[in-house]
């Protein structure tokens, strides 16, 4: 074999160990994804202006969900590299970080969407074509986003132990909860959205409980499991013995981890606004971008789910001082989330046109789903690339670099592109869609620099810098 080809090729033992940490969590992300697609569907199914509310409410409490993946995110390289060096105070400091960012952030939304929720759910309903589907429109969005509320402080208690648990090792117990909980999410969709088996008809309601009550099951199984089995789980004894966090591991943590926060609030914020921007075509648009996105999460998760296992693969071969060894397992990773991404995004090619069938929302949104999704499917590939990038940049606490790489990148080329091409072209959506996803081939370059240059090689709970040989 070459040796060019066998730096992107591992052994059996290689890919034995990644598929051991990847595989609960595709697994669990998979399950998720597909509940999100039948939840989807059933919304889907009692018309289409609720589906549009539904989804932009959902578009909202995106930006909270990876604002809390930021923060967990950014403290989890610390936990991931303190694991590696065998230091479980220094992992129970990082969990109480995470637990602490993830409640602000979720009294921080409750309140701006209290206050402002009905102005932001308008800046998605600018076509004035037809006044009664906006106003409905934004009856049922308001009515789903405000019982969802209830759900983000769970959501952010879970996400907070579960990534500490998956930097630890663990990755088995948050991919059975988070089963459990989708199927509680389901079955309730199913009683509540329609009415079943006595309970009450609740439309959207009935949807957005189902899912708070999920949030709320999902908590208490990772938590209660997690802190009755300490011995497994060595950081949840005593992780609240004292409720401090020593104010050097908040310094640290803050210095690197806020690059990495601020980095998914202003990324989802971009998305939103790219979503907003196209949604100025018309209310269509807004049905099927939410069609497509949920189909596109549902067949990203294998590449999606490589780049957590990367982030945690190689933090613990830096926290470990293990320098060639995290060198060679990122060019390996990266090779083989992009091959993953090639037998994934050719599988959606193939039933790009069959899968906006199964909505029953009107044919104009099914066409143009369609010709999103088969973009989407297309340019998987260059999104694989990029995102095993993101996460082998970050695993190194090379916070700042990555906000330049992934929100940077955004704001400065995507939005300005997607603006433009709305605002001063007759361009359809479609084609405007493809432009500002093909700059991922140029983002993906700029990754691949970065990555050669080695300016992610870096020891954080060790404080030193790890020089490449």
């Amino acid at each position: 074999m070459p040796s060019k080809l066998r730096k992107l090729v591992g052994s059996r033992a290689f890919y034995a160990m990644v598929l051991a940490v990847v595989i609960p969590i595709i697994v669990q992300n998979a399950i998720t994804n597909f509940v999100n697609l039948l939840d989807n569907l059933m919304v889907g199914r009692i018309g289409t202006d609720q589906f549009s509310g539904v989804a932009v409410a959902n578009q909202l409490i995106y930006v909270f969900n990876l604002a809390v993946f930021g923060a967990v995110s950014g403290a989890g390289i610390f936990t991931a590299q303190y694991c590696g060096a065998g230091n479980q105070e220094g992992v129970r400091a990082s969990c109480r970080y995470k637990l602490y960012a993830g409640l602000l952030l979720s009294v921080g939304a409750i309140a701006l969407f209290l206050l402002k929720g009905r102005e932001l759910v308008l800046l998605y309903l600018t076509d004035d074509s037809d006044p009664a589907r906006v106003a409905d429109t934004l009856h049922y969005g308001l009515q789903y986003l405000n019982l969802m509320l209830l759900g983000l402080p769970p959501f952010a208690i879970a996400q907070s132990y579960a990534s500490t648990l998956r930097e630890t090792g663990e990755t088995r117990l948050p991919m059975l909860a988070g089963i459990i909980a989708v199927f509680v999410n389901l079955i309730f969709n199913y009683l509540l959205i329609y009415g079943k088996l006595g309970f009450p008809q609740l439309g959207v309601q009935g949807a957005a409980i189902a899912t708070v009550l999920s949030r709320y099951v999902e908590m208490g199984i990772i938590v209660i499991y997690t802190h009755s089995h300490a011995k497994k789980h060595p950081f949840a004894k005593g992780l609240f013995r004292t409720l401090s966090i020593p104010r050097q591991v908040v310094k640290e943590i803050t210095i690197k981890g806020m690059p990495l926060l601020v980095n998914e609030l202003l990324w989802s914020l971009g998305m939103a606004t790219l979503n907003q921007i196209y949604s100025l075509r018309g209310l269509d648009v807004v049905a099927a971008t939410s069609i497509s996105t949920t189909v596109f999460n549902l067949f990203s998760v294998f590449f999606f789910s490589m780049g957590t296992a990367a982030s945690i693969i190689v933090g613990q071969d830096l926290g470990a001082d293990e320098v060639e060894v995290a060198k060679d397992h990122a060019w390996k990773l990266i090779a083989f989330s992009v091959a993953i991404s090639v037998v994934v995004g050719l599988t959606l090619i193939s039933c790009s046109h069959a899968i906006p069938l199964l909505y029953d929302v009107l044919p104009s949104v099914r066409s143009l789903a369609s010709k999103l999704i088969l973009v989407c499917a297309c340019m998987m590939p260059a999104n694989a690339f990029c995102n095993c990038e993101y996460f082998i940049i970050r695993s190194g606490g090379k916070t700042g670099i990555t906000f330049l790489f992934d929100c940077g990148f955004t704001w400065v080329l995507c939005i300005p592109l997607a603006y433009c091409l709305t605002h001063f072209t007759a361009m359809s959506v479609v084609l405007i869609f493809l432009c500002e996803r093909f700059l991922d081939v140029i983002k993906g370059v700029i990754g691949l620099v970065l990555v050669k240059k080695g300016v992610w090689i870096h020891n954080i709970v060790s404080g030193s810098d790890m020089q490449l040989s």
